[in-house]
């Protein structure tokens, strides 16, 4: 699994515990996270990000 897959596919579990509307504490966890994600990910060279939809 690549780098990129690997991180799409955390981005989505994450999301998914987000929706399940988790405490504060873990809210605040999973949004560090995200943001963690979105980083990682916008750091990617240019043919290395996945498509909008592969989010």
């Amino acid at each position: 699994m690549s780098t990129v897959a690997k991180l799409v596919a955390r981005k989505h579990a994450l999301v998914e515990r987000l929706e399940s509307d988790p405490g504060p504490k873990e809210r605040e966890e999973i949004e560090r996270l995200l943001v963690q994600i979105d980083t990682a990910l916008s750091l990617l060279e240019p043919g290395d990000r996945p498509a909008p939809s592969d989010e």
